[in-house]
């Protein structure tokens, strides 16, 4: 039940702040003073994440799993 509350914020989160995910995690990935560009369509492709996130605890939820 945690795990699937925690993925629903991060969904939710995601769907609604993508660059701001995408940084956080990419800071995290990287050692201080890399220079990262990261394509355009990275932040789009992780608001489908969120959105399939937050649809797979949904349906999770509804099926009664």
């Amino acid at each position: 039940m945690v795990l699937r509350l925690t993925l629903l914020a991060l969904g939710v989160f995601e769907l609604l702040r993508p660059r701001k995910v995408v940084d956080f995690w990419m800071g995290l990935a990287t050692t201080d003073g890399d220079e990262i560009n990261l394509r355009p369509w990275v932040y789009s492709a992780a608001r489908v994440e969120g959105a399939l996130l937050v649809l797979w605890v949904l349906r999770r939820r509804c099926g009664g799993e």
